[in-house]
């Protein structure tokens, strides 16, 4: 059973609200209408736990079990003790499962037991297998969900590969600058100290290398606070939001981005599309795993035009943030009745397309900051070449 706050209109026409019990929806419709009551609308109410995402292979392997052991005839019961007394997976993990475990015991169903762990399990893999328990086919939607997911790792693991260099690329920056600043230009300062004036840039890099040579201290703070102070101001969502639009009307990057976006929304959709879920519950979950607020927000627009009877595409190829391919797609699948199977289509492509565009941004990421870094060491060596230069011309023409 689980409990619904809801909000409903009784005999007289008043609003009503309150909190009851019941099955599912269905189950809360039909106990409002015998106390005469004609529901409006209503949410789960669950006590969530403070428990961490489980990561997307973690998650894949899990679906995987469930769909492999429920396809082989396997009760769901037997299939959790299975999965939870695995010794292979992580001691939370087994926690979590045990908990699910318990609740399916008792007559919960498995989607609300998984909804029942917080944030857990995300919101795509809870509704669809609140799907696949509507329609009976659990083992088919759980190894759907272990290749979406084992996609989403696949793609996380390359985009973490991918910056591995860049990284460690810009850690490296940060050393050189600070023994160049902290160590080498001060071995300059008894020469310099000697001259009568000093080119500018000569001034400044000596009042850059003393500082960090004396106040390193004050750097390393100013760098944390900073750190903390933009995290906190980009969770923001009026500043997140502005962030997000600005990102994705970037010069070369924005194009890239949109790409990206198009392709986690197209795979998210395709999923659950083909898992029997109405397109405007497919969109209300597929707009909260695109990943930025911009685009996410277009999409009060998008639902509200296609429960007006627009179509999908059309709907669709109004947001700023997505690719053109994907409105054109989907006007194909919609024409030739085949919109599940070009959604797969499309997502798969889109994928590629995704995978290409990281590619493109690491390669165009690694030489920007090569350059960067060349700059800083082509300054240092002019501030500290220049002074010594010029007295050299100066002593050269006096013995002239």
């Amino acid at each position: 059973m689980v409990r619904y706050k809801y909000k409903a209109q009784d005999e007289e026409g008043k609003i009503v609200s309150g909190v009851i019990q019941a099955n599912d929806e269905f189950d809360l419709h039909d106990k409002l209408k015998q106390d005469n009551k004609l529901l409006i609308e209503s949410k789960a109410v669950v006590e969530k736990k403070n428990i961490k995402r489980i990561k997307s292979d973690a998650i894949s392997d899990f679906a995987r079990n469930i769909g492999e052991l429920t396809a082989a005839g396997v009760s769901l019961v037997k299939a959790l003790k299975i999965i939870s007394e695995d010794e292979s997976i992580k001691p939370r993990e087994q926690e979590i499962y045990a908990a699910i475990l318990k609740l399916v015991r008792s007559g919960i169903s498995l989607s609300d037991a998984m909804l029942e762990q917080g944030d857990a399990f995300p919101p795509l893999f809870i509704n669809m297998v609140k799907s696949a328990e509507t329609s009976g086919n659990l083992d088919k939607i759980a190894m759907q969900m272990a290749s979406h997911y084992d996609k989403e790792y696949r793609l996380g693991q390359k985009v973490k590969s991918s910056m591995t260099y860049p990284k460690i690329l810009g850690v490296l920056i940060v050393i050189v600058v600070a023994i160049i600043m902290g160590y080498v230009i001060p071995q300059f300062d008894s020469l310099f100290s000697q001259m009568e004036s000093l080119p500018k840039s000569t001034a400044l890099l000596l009042g850059i290398s003393n500082y960090v040579k004396n106040k390193w201290y004050v750097l390393i703070i100013v760098a944390a606070i900073l750190y903390i102070a933009l995290k906190v101001i980009f969770s923001i969502p009026s500043v997140k939001y502005f962030k997000d639009k600005l990102e994705i009307h970037l010069p070369v990057f924005g194009k890239l981005k949109k790409v990206i976006y198009t392709a986690r929304f197209a795979r998210t959709l395709s999923s659950l599309y083909s898992a029997g879920i109405s397109i405007i519950n497919c969109l209300l979950i597929a707009r909260n795993t695109i990943g930025n607020l911009y685009i996410e927000k277009q999409f009060d627009q998008v639902i509200a035009d296609v429960k007006s009877g627009s179509n999908l595409s059309e709907a669709i190829d109004k947001v700023d943030g997505f690719t053109k391919k994907l409105s054109s797609s989907i006007m194909v699948g919609e024409e030739t009745g085949a919109l599940d199977s070009m959604l797969v289509s499309t997502a798969n492509q889109m994928e590629y397309d995704s995978e290409v565009a990281l590619n493109k941004l690491v390669s165009y990421l690694e030489p920007a900051m090569i350059v960067v870094m060349a700059v800083i060491v082509g300054f240092i060596i002019i501030s500290v070449i220049q002074p010594i230069y010029g007295s050299y011309a100066q002593i050269s023409q006096s013995y002239q």
